[in-house]
């Protein structure tokens, strides 16, 4: 047979005690879960972010030695062949510049830190502390 609890009117201080204490360890796990669910989404929309920024560097960094090479190609030769580099580089730095966008955008979306929940769990704390303290 399985125990149920009784009613609080009917129940003992033991009792009330046990599922007092019960309740308050599952309350705890479960801000525990919530507040590491809510660091893994800082944390994925921080590594996003940072990806991207990574992207965009580079397509900088390509644009600029596609320019380097567009003036190399100019001074050589001094024919049209340095407007088609010019043309890869300006759509590099294009590329680069909607990388940096979206970057910044998915870094915007990460959350301080879980305050709703480290709040919850220090609240509930002092509450037990203050129910201890009160029995005796």
């Amino acid at each position: 047979m399985t125990a149920h609890p009784q009613p609080t009117s009917e129940a003992s201080l033991p009792q009330l005690l046990g599922q007092l204490s019960e309740q308050t360890s599952r309350l705890v796990r479960d801000e525990l879960r919530l507040a590491q669910k809510e660091f893994q989404e800082s944390a994925r929309h921080a590594g996003i972010g940072a990806g991207l920024l990574s992207a965009a560097g580079l397509l900088a960094v390509l644009g600029l030695m596609a320019m380097i090479a567009a003036i190399v190609a100019a001074m050589a030769l001094v024919l049209p062949i340095w407007a088609a580099a010019a043309i890869v580089a300006a759509l590099l730095f294009v590329g680069a510049g909607i990388a940096a966008l979206v970057s910044r955008g998915q870094v915007a979306q990460v959350p301080p830190r879980a305050a709703e929940s480290v709040d919850s769990v220090k609240s509930d704390i002092e509450e037990i502390k203050e129910a201890r303290h009160g029995q005796r």
